[in-house]
């Protein structure tokens, strides 16, 4: 028989588990969806070299002790075979699901945009140099520049100090009024005023962006323009991230409606399709904080417990506040989607480049004529690049969503797991 909960949580990051804890209460079942190989998302990733706060602990051991709680990790969304029902696949086994209500809580992806040398070995984004240091990468002892925009820049910039490497600077494209402006508002947040002390970095070069990399006898040349000035410095290293962008792939699959690159939800975290929830940062950058606010509320909306949800709205209402002056602070400047050459390479993984990807109206007639996105990533970078720089609308995801077996598309319609 195929199998049924209450309701199916795709997400266990912050957002998701909290919407799993909330649901439980009301002694629904739950089914949390993740493909990691253990529940936490990205900002509370499972390394050996990691130590995970107190508050990650609370909720991941609170869906592992919950009675009413399933975790499937390791586990991919393959498609939506029919209403209210999920084709899921794990590495040894697939099965149909069943559900009333479903909660969105996909997460967000870093923004990657195109400039000369970004392809070349040795440069990641800003959150791929931490998930890689937290995994164990050795970085003692070498020179690294962190650049793009976002608080995420002195996070990393944190985690490669701590393990021993030279942060030679913070290339921040944000002007110095904006950041101040921030800085000096975070007294509403004590939070996230305390977090921003403990990560003051010594070179800080705020209105600031990387125009290109080179490879040199001794590792790199970055040419970055500072305020207008160009300056170029050597490194062993280079992390570029511009942000996060919000995996709506699924939601758009689902028919949510989508503005901005965000879904939308109402107070309730309802999305425009019935019965059909999204929180955490794919609503929007929030942070861990409105993600697990985000999750209280659906979760006991969710599971028929309106009450406790209402009690959340005005904490929830704060920290979107924080949000929105985060977007605020670090929209990307122009000069940033100018950045790239015609010989500059838009997709690394099919050798696509600027030059041909530029003429075509839409991100599918780029994919049909130039394999752009058909490579090992599927996309994952290069879209949300062409998204960026063309204005270009999202496609809606075709299943299948993720390379699969013939195996599993064969449950589609036996009702077999």
């Amino acid at each position: 028989m195929m199998q049924h909960y209450d309701i199916v949580i795709i997400g266990a990051g912050p957002g998701g588990l909290a919407a799993a804890m909330s649901a439980s209460e009301a002694k629904c079942s739950v089914l949390v969806v993740d493909d990691n190989p253990l529940p936490g998302g990205q900002i509370w990733r499972h390394r050996v070299f990691s130590q995970l706060p107190v508050v990650a602990h609370k909720w991941i051991n609170g869906v592992f002790e919950s009675k009413f709680v399933t975790v499937s990790s390791q586990t991919k969304v393959v498609m939506f075979p029919q209403d209210k029902q999920v084709l899921l696949e794990s590495p040894d086994s697939a099965k149909v699901v069943s559900f009333d209500k479903l909660i969105l809580a996909t997460g967000a992806r870093e923004l990657f945009l195109p400039y000369p040398g970004w392809e070349l070995p040795g440069i990641t984004g800003a959150g791929g140099l931490q998930s890689l240091i937290k995994g164990g990468l050795p970085v003692k002892g070498q020179r690294i520049v962190i650049a793009g925009s976002g608080p995420l820049l002195l996070a990393a910039a944190d985690s490669a100090r701590k393990a021993g490497a030279h942060v030679v600077a913070i290339v921040e494209q944000a002007s110095m009024k904006s950041v101040a402006k921030f800085s000096v508002n975070l007294v509403r947040w004590p939070i996230k005023a305390i977090q921003s002390i403990s990560l003051i970095p010594k070179r800080y070069w705020t209105s600031s962006y990387i125009q290109s990399v080179s490879q040199s006898n001794k590792g790199f040349e970055v040419a970055i323009n500072k305020a207008g000035r160009i300056r170029h410095i050597e490194c062993d290293r280079v992390a570029c991230g511009f942000g996060l962008m919000p995996n709506i792939e699924l939601p758009l699959a689902l028919g949510c409606e989508v503005n901005q690159g965000c879904v939308v939800t109402d107070s309730f975290q309802r999305t425009s399709a019935k019965d059909y929830y999204a929180v955490g940062e794919v609503t929007g950058i929030g942070g861990s904080e409105l993600a697990l606010l985000e999750g209280q509320i659906a979760g006991y909306h969710a599971s028929g417990n309106p009450k406790p949800a209402n009690a959340l709205l005005k904490q929830q209402a704060k920290w979107q506040a924080f949000a929105d002056l985060l977007k605020k602070t670090f929209e990307l400047g122009s000069s940033l989607l100018q950045l790239a050459k015609d010989n500059t390479l838009v997709c690394r993984c099919e050798d696509v480049t600027f030059e041909r990807v530029k003429q075509y109206a839409n991100w599918r007639e780029a994919k049909v004529a130039t394999r752009c996105g058909m490579g090992a990533c599927q996309g994952r970078i290069c879209s949300g690049a062409a998204q960026t720089l063309f204005k270009w609308q999202p496609p809606v995801p075709r299943p299948p969503f993720t390379p699969t077996r013939i195996e599993t598309l064969s449950l589609i319609g036996s009702g077999d797991k």
